[in-house]
């Protein structure tokens, strides 16, 4: 089974849990690791939450050093099966099943998700997002795309409790563009196109001493 039937398989079959309606292009995948960024000599600590079949995991693994590592976390057992099977001989790679929320996460430079937001409760959302950005460390940063119009035209369709769920989800997802995010990239070359938001960990507010 090639990697785009595979991919379109599970699509069909667990829409909800896969999120994504193809795989990512070269042009979407080069916007989400747009901020790995070359440190010659310092081990960097990547992340990808639902890397599906490796679209995106190529382009990362292409920007690593010798001394980089990267951690998978996928939810899905097929995604995550071929996943193994690929990256077996490669000790930079470090696969971990399941969802996010049920691992204990480590600090990284950079992270990348293409988990589908649009899909879950509020949350589960603000859950992910706090898990994220608080295992980034200073200077890191946190990429992830939404396809352009679409989540409108699910809240048209969808109904009244589905609706009322996708649009609380929508709010927490806006609350934290607002406190971290520092670009936004619209990327034409993807089926469909998408919007590719960065962000960054908000530092805390000083404290003034009276």
């Amino acid at each position: 089974m090639t990697e785009v039937t595979l991919f379109f398989r599970e699509f069909a079959r667990a829409r909800r849990e896969t999120g994504a309606i193809a795989p990512s292009s070269p042009a979407l995948a080069s916007a989400l690791t747009r901020y790995v960024i070359p440190s010659p000599g310092r081990a960097r600590t990547l992340l990808e939450v639902g890397p599906g079949t490796g679209a995106v995991t190529r382009r990362l693994r292409s920007e690593m050093g010798p001394l980089d590592t990267l951690d998978l976390v996928e939810a899905n057992s097929r995604f995550a099966a071929l996943l193994r099977r690929r990256y077996a001989h490669d000790a930079r790679v470090r696969l971990l099943t399941g969802l996010v929320q049920e691992h204990r996460l480590g600090s990284y430079d950079t992270i990348v998700c293409t988990v589908p937001f649009a899909n879950f409760d509020a949350a589960t959302v603000e859950d992910i997002f706090g898990r994220l950005l608080g295992a980034l460390r200073p200077g890191g940063t946190l990429s992830f795309f939404a396809y352009a119009r679409l989540p409108l035209l699910h809240l048209a369709l969808a109904g009244g409790k589905d609706r009322l769920r996708a649009r609380s989800a929508r709010t927490v997802v806006a609350r934290t563009l607002e406190r971290h995010r520092f670009r936004t990239e619209t990327v034409l070359g993807n089926l469909p196109p998408a919007r590719v938001h960065h962000l960054a960990p908000v530092a805390p507010a000083l404290v003034r001493s009276p």
